[in-house]
């Protein structure tokens, strides 16, 4: 963090008072009287606070990053305004001064505004936080203060003046604070640079000025300071607002002018949050929203959706575009909040939720960033920093460092172009798409994959030595031809069409060929440049299987052993299994856990008809959405016990998307065709899951509902809403017939379900692990695994009234109204060991 310079700082203050006594007092700024706060459909999250878990609240053009215990950093984009705001209290006739952070008690997350209560036995005091979505120019976030006591008393708000402009931008050495003094006996502080087009105004309204050193005194380094006189009979239904406007030119950096910034931002503290309720409100009612019997399952696929909105940030300076952010976290001392930049294929991995759930704009603008700032030769950006524009970021090695966005361009073009059926779209930028693809097939193996030598595929840093050609990459490659050939043929490209779907058919069957390993069963990591293999056990090979169109032969024992403890934790995969020499839990590549990676395995499992497996990895990314900075999903965990990493950005783009892509993709088996009007359900329902529907399921131009209702032995899907009449449902599920316009889909006789539930925080990993599931002559066998000594339960369910039902492996208990209890004992042994359950009727 800058200190302040304590003799700039001097004549200034001097300056400004100054300045106070020899012209007209500016306006006064006012506290407002309180109004309601209002709920917003089911994305609600009321919590004892936790002092060291992260707070993000993220808009458009401001971001304020803290912790439960109420302390906070502030940001203009793309500016750190003030770091380590805090609050103390002294009381009438209560001698004791009062640290009100350490009196932190609730937190309350809506998504128009974040509420701190701090609770004690003389008062109460409630931190509003928000990021207005139409924010003014040089305005981004406002804090709201109502407090409540007992005696009247005084609070004073310390924090510590930054003035950085975010990473990689550099910043002047210090910052000079001014107090100017407005009519009513309150003021603002104007936070100085060296440069005079550069400032920030900070106001508490009736507050006073803190410590204000003189130019004798010794320097040192003070904090600046907000001192308000609370009187409990007189002011306890109004907020007092933190204003915040910053001046980024000469004309609007005088203390006129940010004075009537500040006023004008006081006057719209009310509509700011209205407009921030209407907007959230619309989007959880507009976009699309899954409906049940689990409640916290609803409540964190509503909230994906607000977490990825809210990642939405506009370019600096001119904020003439709009695009997805990686995520956020309190920077501390550095200028660098979190990955709060833009990403090309954390964007276009995101992207699939966004289309899911109906958000072709956000799509639509995101391509438009990324098309903007293409490579002349058809590369697609990786990086790009919200102060690139005052740097020579082309000089810098990280915007085109990484190889995988090129190939995920296609892939997520094409996504959006099933989903919304806009290939005008597409057609209006077809040139940047034939240019990317031309990089992509021109930089290549002798296999004709291609590699790394265009950048990391996804590793950036591995043991012994980086690789020269990854699975991960080789896989989209093979994706991303399917996608372009779909591409191509939608917007009259014929030759390169058939061309594309040729590549994608050879790759696919090479991909078996050059990466599967018999002795392992299991597919290598890399291929070196001499053909040699890297044979470490990865979850990489997932990724094959996100678009739907391939499958790995041969995977199924890869799938148990993604499913064991080796890879599975009881919070998500890692990303090496446990057993590699190289393997660290708390290292970025080498085995931590990121819910990007257990996103991609739930959609494999589930299309590998492992739905229990995948039911648990999808629960495992769902139910961190209130687990750490409530409401968002957090970047990566440790692969050895329950604890997000140091580093690890709270409030991460992908991690909240794959809350969102599983579930639509994987449990409900959505797979749309817009131009062919066709929308394929195969659903994998939970077996204890009577009745779900997914509303405003996006379709072309407008939506459709689908109702799920299980009748015995089969779902009977019901499409209803605007676009029904025009949508022919379908289903990949073996038996499935269309009867009065309705979808039956059959299910077995007899399935199982079993909860979920995250470990405490520290906990290693323990919960008992579905290795595989498999259907045969009136049977199911499951292969379990726990660890030695301990029991299980699951839950069987049986549709077909009536079944004599067996068991062996496991104790199956009397029927119940929510099925029948399947206990199974695990036999002795250090770590998991393994038992399989036969169900026969």
């Amino acid at each position: 963090m800058k200190r302040t310079g304590a003799f700039p700082t001097i004549l200034l203050l001097l300056a400004g008072h100054s300045a106070a006594l020899s012209q007209p007092a500016l306006a006064a700024l006012h506290s407002i009287p309180a109004f309601p706060l209002q709920a917003i459909g089911g994305a609600q999250i009321t919590a004892n606070a936790i002092a060291a878990r992260p707070v993000s609240i993220v808009g458009p053009r401001g971001a304020l990053l803290g912790t439960q215990d109420g302390r906070y950093e502030a940001w203009v984009f793309p500016w750190k305004i003030f770091t380590g705001m805090r609050i103390s209290v002294r009381m009438q006739d209560y001698p004791v001064p009062i640290d009100v952070n350490a009196q932190a008690a609730g937190i309350d997350v809506s998504p128009a505004a974040t509420t701190i209560t701090y609770s004690h036995a003389n008062f109460t005091i409630r931190q509003i936080m928000l990021a207005p979505q139409h924010a003014a120019d040089g305005t981004g976030v406002v804090v709201l203060y109502q407090m409540n006591a007992v005696r009247p008393m005084t609070v004073t708000f310390s924090f510590d003046p930054a003035m950085q402009r975010m990473w990689p931008a550099p910043s002047d050495d210090y910052v000079s604070p001014q107090w100017v003094a407005t009519a009513g006996g309150s003021g603002f502080y104007i936070l100085h640079m060296n440069f005079p087009q550069h400032t920030a105004a900070l106001a508490l309204p009736t507050a006073e000025p803190g410590i204000l050193p003189p130019y004798q005194e010794r320097a040192k380094y003070w904090p600046l300071q907000f001192v308000l006189h609370f009187d409990p009979a007189r002011d306890q239904h109004r907020y007092y607002p933190l204003l915040i406007a910053l001046g980024n030119r000469s004309a609007n950096s005088t203390p006129a002018a940010l004075a009537r910034g500040l006023a004008a931002l006081n006057g719209a503290v009310e509509s700011g949050y209205r407009d921030n309720a209407r907007h959230f409100r619309a989007l959880l009612a507009k976009r699309m929203r899954l409906e049940s019997p689990d409640a916290q399952l609803n409540a964190a696929f509503s909230w994906a959706e607000v977490a990825i909105d809210q990642l939405r940030v506009e370019t600096t300076p001119g904020h003439r575009e709009e695009a997805l952010t990686a995520g956020f976290v309190g920077s501390g001392d550095s200028a660098r909040p979190g990955f709060g930049w833009y990403f090309g294929r954390d964007a276009l991995w995101s992207l699939y939720a966004v289309d899911s759930y109906g958000d072709f704009r956000t799509s639509r603008r995101e391509f438009e960033f990324l098309f903007a700032r293409q490579r002349a030769d058809g590369k697609i950006m990786h990086e790009y920093a919200q102060t690139a524009a005052l740097v020579d970021w082309g000089s810098l090695p990280y915007e085109y460092a990484s190889a995988d966005a090129t190939p995920l361009l296609q892939m997520a073009a094409d996504d959006y172009l099933r989903i919304s059926g806009d290939r005008a779209f597409i057609a209006a930028h077809w040139a940047n798409f034939a240019k990317a693809w031309r990089f992509e097939t021109g930089h290549v193996s002798a296999d004709g994959f291609y590699n790394n030598s265009q950048g990391s595929g996804w590793v950036e840093s591995w043991v012994p030595t980086m690789p020269q050609q990854e699975i991960y990459l080789a896989a989209l490659d093979q994706q991303a031809s399917n996608a372009f050939a779909h591409l191509a043929a939608a917007t009259g490209h014929g030759q390169l069409a058939r061309a594309a779907r040729a590549r994608a058919r050879r790759l696919a069957g090479l991909l078996h060929r050059e990466y599967f390993e018999p002795a392992q069963r299991f597919y290598a990591f890399s291929r070196n440049a001499d053909g040699s293999v890297d044979q470490t056990p990865t979850i990489y090979p997932s990724v094959a299987s996100w678009d739907g169109n391939l499958r790995l032969a041969d995977s199924g024992a890869m799938l148990r052993r993604w499913a064991s403890g080796e890879f599975s934790t009881d919070w998500g995969a890692r990303d090496v299994g446990d057993r590699v020499s190289f393997y660290d839990p708390i290292s970025y590549h080498q085995g931590s856990v990121w819910p990007l990676f257990t996103g991609w395995l739930s959609v494999a499992e589930y299309r590998a008809g492992q739905p229990l497996a995948g039911e648990a990895s999808l629960r495992q990314n769902a139910e961190l959405t209130f687990a750490q900075d409530l409401g968002s999903v957090t970047e990566l965990l440790s692969g050895q016990y329950f604890q997000t990493l140091g580093r690890s950005t709270a409030h991460q783009l992908w991690s909240s998307a794959m809350v969102i892509s599983p579930i639509v993709r994987g449990m409900f088996g959505l797979r749309w065709h817009a131009a062919a009007h066709a929308l394929d359900v195969t659903p994998q329902l939970p077996a204890d899951w009577r009745r779900a529907v997914l509303h405003n399921v996006p379709f072309g131009d407008g939506t459709v509902t689908l109702s799920f209702e299980r009748r015995g032995a089969q779902w009977i899907v019901t499409a209803s809403g605007p676009a029904a009449a025009q949508i022919h449902i379908e289903s990949g599920a073996s038996g499935a017939q269309v009867e009065q316009g309705r979808l039956h889909i059959p299910l077995p006789a007899v399935e199982v379900s079993l909860a979920h539930r995250l470990p405490p925080f520290g906990a290693a990993t323990r919960q008992m692990k579905v290795l595989d599931q498999r259907y045969a002559n009136d049977a199911l066998t499951l292969d379990l695994a726990a660890h030695g000594g301990t029991t299980a339960t699951l839950m069987v369910h049986a549709n077909v009234p009536g079944l004599r039902l067996r068991a062996s492996g496991a104790a199956l208990g009397a029927p119940t109204g929510n099925g029948r209890a399947l206990v199974v004992s695990f036999g002795p042994g250090a770590g998991y060991v393994t038992q399989s359950v036969h169900l026969a009727w």
